[in-house]
């Protein structure tokens, strides 16, 4: 018989109430790809700043193309393109909020463009087909992408340094192991 005896370790109790199980799977998400971003192989710099270009396109109105254009962006910037279209993905979790969002980028840009608030906000009348028209792109989604960049480069900025100084943090704690 050894002296020595083997103790398990305890199991962490969660301090407070278990999470309803759509709340624990995006929990059990967020983990995941934060931890996927801090163990991308690529300099501070270059993931936080693919993080914020992925969390800029987020804000944009341009639904089908903003994976595409945070990946391109990142390519031209020599960021990581892995960061940036995990935050761009990220960006999607505050979607129900969307909508309100493009009304104030869209009030914001309009005030931006025009000098004055608009008056009514009204795209009811309008089908599908009708925004393949460079009229109402001009009229409707443009003062949208002005406001948009009010929104997004705040943010852009915040994940950037939030981003550098965590996986700072992350690395010279590994390093000091």
């Amino acid at each position: 018989m050894s002296d020595v005896q083997e103790i398990a370790p305890k199991e962490q109790k969660p301090a407070g109430p278990p999470l309803p199980g759509p709340l624990h799977r995006l929990k059990r998400w967020l983990i995941n790809h934060h931890m996927t971003l801090m163990a991308i192989n690529d300099t501070p710099h270059s993931i936080a700043l693919g993080s914020a270009i992925g969390i800029f396109f987020g804000f944009t109105p341009l639904w089908s193309m903003k994976t595409l254009l945070s990946i391109g962006v990142a390519w031209v910037c020599r960021s990581n393109k892995i960061a940036a279209a995990i935050a761009v993905t990220l960006h999607d979790i505050i979607l129900p909020l969307m909508p309100a969002i493009y009304v104030w980028q869209y009030k914001l840009g309009y005030w931006v463009l025009h000098g004055t608030a608009p008056h009514r906000i009204w795209l009811g009348h309008l089908g599908l087909r009708d925004f393949l028209k460079w009229r109402i792109i001009v009229r409707a989604v443009w003062p949208a992408m002005v406001g948009s960049i009010f929104f997004a480069l705040p943010c852009a900025l915040a994940v950037y340094v939030v981003m550098r100084l965590l996986i700072r943090r992350s690395r010279t704690g590994e390093n000091a192991q």
